[in-house]
């Protein structure tokens, strides 16, 4: 009995199915009503009796309108609402039974749909308490009947199996009221480990680094993740033709689908961006969709680099080691010779194997700077302030004289422009730039150049010289490892300059001089910020 007592929280369907038991009843009511006022002479009752009979009718239908106020007054207590609903029943069903003759005018039959929607309403809970109250009811009314009526008292028989049939009704709906409840919680954990089961597809797709298309087997983009519309430089296109949305991608997959296979792994989208195809069908074949990966190769590319650096720096560390000690010993005894009396000829030899341990001393230590490529401490940097300082110390390490080195700041607030860069190597890079154009220019008042600016929202820093600027033959291959024109270079400061770069996010460029004669590097910053507000590119 703790049911009875318990108020419970129930969900809303609950309430709704009881809310269409209650339509069942006011149907039910309705009926009999009509039956005791419209159809009294045809039920063979005598005027006391049809009196009763429309009397408790009308009874048993106030009793169900009722019911409806409850329902929407209190959504506390379930099983007491339920319990009235159906005792209801029971007891009109049984003085309609006993006033039209007992057990043989079949009334009491409707019990059981009363029993089998309350085990249904009541997911299986006091289902059984209700039958044996309907099995009661339906004993008390023909005993009564037995005695006080002249009913038949043979038909205690009849009485005995329906009130069997009211405990197999209700043991029946109580297991099927189980099972549903059951099949609903397993509906519910399927539904959230599905919901589960979509986030993580979302956010595995959103984070991938590869795009990747879902096509369904009509060809119809069903997904896209936003690496696929970066590719592709499309917005999301989901509900659209892949052969109307991208033709190129459309013909490798048509091909794949017939045979099984793409013409070429690698291939050039319309919008000019290189990706390697892969496709896999969502089942054992493509009736069911597919999944196209497109595999960004200046990704992969960039990876292959970065694997090929770190095992360069390595190696670097290994050839620092094996080679500068040998060539410390060359050196030294070489410069031992020089001091003893020695003839030209023997003097310029010397010298020509000292200036050579000098360069390949100096090759060393340019490629042991590629190890610093993974090591960067980015920071803020003022760039007005610290491009003065280096203006500085780079006249007093190069003996310049004024106005050589020119600095030039064009920013609406020069005092607020910021980069964000390791300062050891942005200094690396621009003194690597400036002697470079110190080398290649004419040493005049304004023949070195150090220019910042503020441009499409970005800042963007240059060196110029004015110097005889580099060849066109030449300018694809400026950033070459070991490519150099000069005699005594090592060809790796370019790169390096641009490897450094790279790392912080920026980017070096040689863009030629239109007015003037010279050369003109540049670093375009990746991530600015302006007058104390960050841009983010």
């Amino acid at each position: 009995m703790k049911l009875l007592h318990q108020p419970e929280k129930l969900p809303l369907d609950f309430w709704r199915s009881l809310r269409y038991y209650n339509f069942y009843r006011l149907l039910q009511a309705t009926l009999f009503v009509l039956l005791g006022g419209a159809f009294g002479s045809k039920l063979a009752l005598n005027p006391e009796q049809l009196l009763l009979f429309f009397s408790a009718a009308v009874i048993y239908l106030t009793s169900v309108l009722m019911s409806f106020i409850f329902l929407r007054l209190d959504r506390h207590r379930f099983i007491w609402q339920l319990s009235w609903q159906v005792g209801g029943d029971i007891l009109a069903v049984s003085v309609f039974s006993y006033l039209n003759g007992g057990i043989v005018s079949n009334i009491g039959l409707l019990l059981l749909i009363s029993l089998a929607a309350a085990g249904l309403v009541s997911r299986g809970k006091i289902t059984l308490f209700f039958a044996a109250l309907a099995s009661l009811a339906t004993l008390f009314v023909h005993t009564f009947g037995v005695l006080y009526s002249n009913a038949d008292d043979s038909k205690f028989v009849q009485v005995g199996l329906l009130c069997m049939a009211y405990f197999a009704v209700a043991w029946m709906a109580q297991n099927l009221a189980k099972h549903a409840v059951d099949s609903q919680q397993l509906a519910a954990r399927r539904g959230l480990d599905l919901l589960s089961l979509s986030e993580a597809s979302r956010l595995v797709m959103r984070d991938m680094q590869d795009g990747v298309l879902v096509i369904d087997a009509q060809g119809v983009i069903v997904q896209m993740n936003p690496n696929a519309m970066r590719m592709l430089q499309h917005p999301a296109a989901s509900g659209e033709l892949l052969s109307e949305v991208f033709p190129m991608l459309f013909g490798q997959y048509a091909l794949w689908k017939y045979s099984g296979q793409v013409s070429n792994d690698t291939v050039q989208l319309d919008v000019g961006v290189q990706v390697r195809l892969r496709l896999v069908a969502v089942q054992r074949d493509a009736e069911h969709g597919v999944v196209i990966f497109l595999e960004d190769m200046q990704r992969v590319q960039a990876q292959a680099q970065q694997i090929k650096l770190a095992a360069l720096g390595r190696l670097t560390a290994n050839i620092a080691h094996e080679v500068r000690n040998p060539l410390s010993a060359i050196s030294y005894a070489t410069e031992l010779l020089q001091e003893d009396a020695l003839t030209p000829t023997q003097q310029r030899l010397l010298q020509m194997v000292l200036d050579n341990t000098q360069r390949i001393n100096q090759i060393v230590s340019d490629v042991m700077q590629l190890n610093r490529r993974d090591r960067v401490r980015a920071e803020e940097i003022a760039l007005a302030d610290f491009l003065a300082d280096l203006r500085d110390e780079f006249n007093q390490a190069e003996h310049l004289a004024a106005g050589v080195l020119v600095l030039e700041i064009n920013a609406p607030v020069a005092e607020h422009l910021m980069v964000q860069f390791d300062r050891d190597q942005l200094r690396q890079v621009l003194w690597n730039l400036m002697l470079n154009g110190l080398r290649h220019g004419h040493a005049q008042p304004a023949s070195l150049l150090l220019r910042a600016e503020w441009r499409e929202d970005r800042v963007q820093l240059f060196v110029e010289d004015d110097g005889a600027g580099v060849a066109v033959a030449h300018q694809a291959r400026l950033f070459e490892p070991f490519f150099t024109t000069a005699e005594q270079g090592t060809g790796l400061g370019l790169y390096i300059a641009k490897e450094l770069c790279a790392a912080n996010g920026a980017e070096l460029l040689y863009a030629p001089r239109v007015t003037q004669l010279g050369a003109s590097f540049g670093i375009i910053f990746a991530e600015v910020r302006h007058d104390g507000n960050k841009i983010s590119q």
